[in-house]
């Protein structure tokens, strides 16, 4: 799962491109999907190129790597990025990432335990609970969130509303 923030031109394009040659890796490889790692080093590679005049987009690629384990990359303009246990970016990244960090990594705590273990649907709640704070202090963060599932059996996508005055 793939998601871009800022400019909605960039953001069309950049998706239209990934997609592109996504399509062209299936198509040479005999219908084989590539790997979450192998499309985080092409969109490394697709930012990097266009370092220049570079998409105005801030880029996260979620999936489950090869270990089946679930893997965030997030990116810079120039396509510069690390594996993650999770990521955001947008207008409500500086609301939203420090509950992830206290509430995941659990950081800036007195009694850290080390990192959480969440079942599915506490990391689901966790996440509703972030975006409606969010949403109630950032004009921008919109109206609804699409939150999206990604386990071994596939993905399974769910919108939230936000603001229902």
């Amino acid at each position: 799962v793939s998601t871009q923030s800022t400019w909605k031109s960039d953001r069309v394009a950049l998706h239209k491109n990934i997609g592109l040659r996504v399509q062209w890796y299936e198509y040479q490889n005999n219908g084989a999907i590539p790997g979450v790692r192998s499309v985080s080093q092409m969109l490394s590679n697709m930012l990097y190129y266009r370092r220049f005049f570079p998409y105005y987009t801030f880029n996260l690629l979620a999936g489950v790597d090869e270990n089946g384990e679930g893997v965030v990359f997030g990116y810079d303009a120039v396509g510069c990025t690390e594996p993650q246990k999770y990521g955001c970016s947008g207008s409500g990244n500086a609301l939203i990432e420090p509950i992830l960090d206290n509430q995941v990594l659990r950081q800036h705590q007195t009694k850290a335990g080390g990192e959480a273990d969440f079942t599915m649907q506490e990391a689901v709640d966790l996440i509703k609970d972030a975006f409606t704070s969010a949403g109630e202090r950032d004009i921008y963060t919109g109206d609804s969130v699409e939150i999206f599932v990604i386990s071994k059996d596939g993905v399974k996508q769910e919108n939230f509303p936000l603001k229902r005055d």
